[in-house]
């Protein structure tokens, strides 16, 4: 029989996670940035700059503060692997035993856990290892450029939003039209994340444009108080 490969969501998981959030924080913080400054009363040409200047900013603090957390974890990966690759020369019978000893955990009986923990250190010992032992797949790996580059990217992309919003609505109808569009493409880009990722569309939508909606309410809140006092 010809064999066949699968697709998993799960190799989607790095990629997916950062763009989503980017996208999401891009929309809703620029927004509530722009709901925020235009509660204060300002003209259209404040109200703009302010959308472009948090744009460049969010865009540029994603990028940076993904990279952080993705490299911190990429870091902890490599060292987990250059001490397990110096633990299999050390001592590759206690390195095997071990190996066999997670298949018996799992329900292999032992003899047949020492045969597969040989064959497969046979094959690539270091592999398995950082794969049964310590959960390092090749789909879940850390990759910082990547997640970063697709969290900056997609925060402009969630930024753009709220900004052409300003540029084609007239200033008397962005009280309404800035939270209906940013809801709307809020409640869409939670379907689409949750949909490429396999999850449920419709809760997904719900969860990401009621926080969305709660976001700019009270930065409108906030930015209306604080035009009133001044």
């Amino acid at each position: 029989m010809k064999g066949h490969r699968e697709r998993h969501l799960v190799s989607r998981i790095g990629w997916l996670r950062a763009a989503v959030l980017g996208a999401n924080d891009g929309i809703v913080s620029t927004a509530s940035l722009i709901a925020g400054v235009a509660a204060a009363q300002p003209d259209r040409s404040a109200i703009l700059l302010t959308g472009i200047a948090g744009l460049v900013a969010g865009a540029m603090s994603m990028a940076a503060g993904e990279y952080v957390s993705v490299r911190s974890q990429a870091d902890t990966e490599r060292a987990d692997e250059a001490r397990e690759r110096a633990e299999l020369a050390a001592a590759p019978d206690a390195e095997r035993a071990e190996l066999a000893a997670i298949y018996v955990a799992r329900g292999v009986d032992p003899a047949t856990a020492d045969t597969v923990a040989a064959q497969l250190m046979a094959r690539d010992a270091l592999g398995a290892h950082l794969r049964d032992e310590l959960g390092i797949h090749e789909a879940l790996i850390a990759r910082p450029v990547q997640a970063a580059a697709a969290s900056a990217a997609s925060f402009a992309a969630g930024a753009a939003v709220p900004l052409l919003t300003v540029v084609v609505l007239p200033r008397a109808a962005l009280w309404w039209g800035l939270p209906v569009i940013v809801i709307a493409t809020s409640a869409l880009l939670g379907a689409i994340g949750a949909r490429v990722g396999g999850a449920s569309t419709g809760r997904a939508a719900i969860r990401v444009a009621f926080w969305g909606a709660a976001a700019m309410a009270v930065t409108a809140m906030v930015g209306h108080l604080a035009g009133a006092a001044v």
